[in-house]
This record gives C-alpha cells, sequence and structure tokens, in this order.
C-alpha cells in the first residue's frame, strides 16, 4: 500500500518526479527548457513551499503563479492541450507514488490551478476595465 503526502520528502518526491516527467515530455519539455529556461535551483525550492502551502497548510510560500504564466503566455501560446498533458503528468506522478485522502487533494487541487490557470490566461484581456495589450 502507498502512503498518502505527509511532509515535506513526500512533497519534495513529488515535485522532483512531477519535473523529470514534464521536462521530458515532448510537448511540455521545451517550454520550460527552450522559452521559459528554467532555473531549476530556483523553481524547484517555490514548488516546494508552494504543494507544502496548498496541501499541508504550511506557511512559506511567497509567489504570483498567475503572473509567471501571463508572461509565459506572451512568449508562447499555451493551449488546452498543454494544461491537459500537464494534468495528466501530475495526476500520473500522484498515482504513482501515493495515495490517500492529501494525495486526492492534490489531484483536484492540481486539476482547478490549471484549468483556471487557463481560464484567466485566456480571458483577462477580455474582462471589462483591462486595458488591451496592442499586438
Amino acid at each position: 500500500m502507498k502512503k498518502d503526502i505527509e511532509n515535506h520528502i513526500d512533497i519534495k518526491l513529488l515535485v522532483d518526479t512531477f519535473y523529470d516527467k514534464a521536462v521530458a515530455d515532448e510537448s511540455l519539455g521545451p517550454i520550460f527548457n527552450d522559452v521559459a529556461k528554467v532555473n531549476w535551483g530556483h523553481h524547484l525550492p517555490i514548488m516546494y513551499a508552494f504543494w507544502e502551502s496548498t496541501l499541508l497548510g504550511k506557511i512559506g510560500y511567497k509567489g504570483n503563479p498567475m503572473d509567471a504564466h501571463f508572461k509565459l503566455n506572451q512568449q508562447i501560446k499555451l493551449t488546452p492541450e498543454m494544461f491537459n498533458q500537464w494534468k495528466t503528468l501530475f495526476i500520473e506522478t500522484v498515482d504513482e507514488n501515493f495515495e490517500g485522502k492529501i494525495a486526492n487533494e492534490a489531484k483536484q487541487r492540481a486539476v482547478s490551478i490549471a484549468d483556471l490557470m487557463y481560464y484567466k490566461i485566456n480571458n483577462y484581456y477580455n474582462a471589462p476595465g483591462v486595458a488591451k495589450e496592442k499586438k
């Protein structure tokens, strides 16, 4: 029987394993490596803090993931397929390593976050009162 997500070590396993898959993925890898040019030494601790805060209630995450993804979307159009692949890999990673209440919550939160992020990225500039960028 697999264990549930309980602590920093579990979060680190989840995040590291997920990003190993994402970077190796033919559709997502180029976004991380070639477009965003992610500094993993900087990014991974932020992701550990994000998921510890989200799943375990640990205080320590400071960041604005929407801003980072708005900027990324200006470099490359983030498509529904990209978000779906991200969700697939995340859920697969959770299922391969964990089971239980928090593991299920991780999958639900990941899907909700990805769906909301996609929605905001694609609807922000269409919202009333938002200044439109010139293309």
